[in-house]
Formats: structure tokens, C-alpha cells, sequence
């Protein structure tokens, strides 16, 4: 590799790594703020993405192929994480906080 790529290469991982942690601690604030379930899940799911580009950027970084396949498999456990979520909220019977809804009555109804 020359001088000018690997210089090249070494800025856009630093560079992926600051946007990497900024975007980590964006949604690590959803997952606390919520409001919702389903926000917090969804938050989560994005919280394994930005992992697996962690991990897909030190695997580069490293030059280790090994994380690549840790990376994988932590999609797959991710996916697996959201769907069970997803079925949890399901059972549940309702999506939003919204529980209050029912029992107050609307303005205007007699």
C-alpha cells in the first residue's frame, strides 16, 4: 500500500469510529428518554448495528478476519433479540402508554 492509502485508510477509520461513538450515545439517550416500548427496542437494535460496526471497524483495523464472523453472529443474535421483543409487545396487547386512554372520557361526548 502507498504512503497516500494507507494515511487514507487510517483517517476514514478514525473517522468512523467518531461517528460510530457519537451515534452510540444518541441512542443510548433514546433508549433511556423512550418514551415507548417499541422506542426502546428499536433502540436497541440500532445499539447492535453501531456494535457490529465497531467491531467491523477494528476487525480493519487489526487486520483479524475473526471479528468479521463475531460480527455476524452478533446480527444474528440482534435479530433474534428484536424479533423476541417484538412477539413480547405482541402478548402484551397494547403498543403505546397510552393506558389512561380508555377510561378518560373524550371532550364533547355525553
Amino acid at each position: 500500500m502507498t504512503e497516500f492509502g494507507a494515511v487514507f485508510l487510517d483517517r476514514a477509520e478514525l473517522i468512523a469510529l467518531y461517528l460510530l461513538s457519537a451515534s452510540f450515545l444518541l441512542t443510548v439517550l433514546r433508549v433511556i428518554l423512550g418514551p415507548t416500548l417499541p422506542d426502546r427496542i428499536l433502540s436497541l437494535d440500532m445499539l447492535v448495528s453501531i456494535v457490529i460496526g465497531f467491531i467491523a471497524v477494528i476487525g480493519i483495523r487489526s487486520g483479524f478476519t475473526l471479528y468479521i464472523d463475531i460480527a455476524i453472529a452478533l446480527g444474528l443474535v440482534g435479530f433474534l433479540a428484536t424479533v423476541a421483543f417484538a412477539r413480547f409487545i405482541m402478548m402484551r396487547g397494547h403498543v403505546g402508554d397510552d393506558d389512561n386512554a380508555e377510561e378518560q372520557p373524550q371532550e364533547g361526548a355525553s
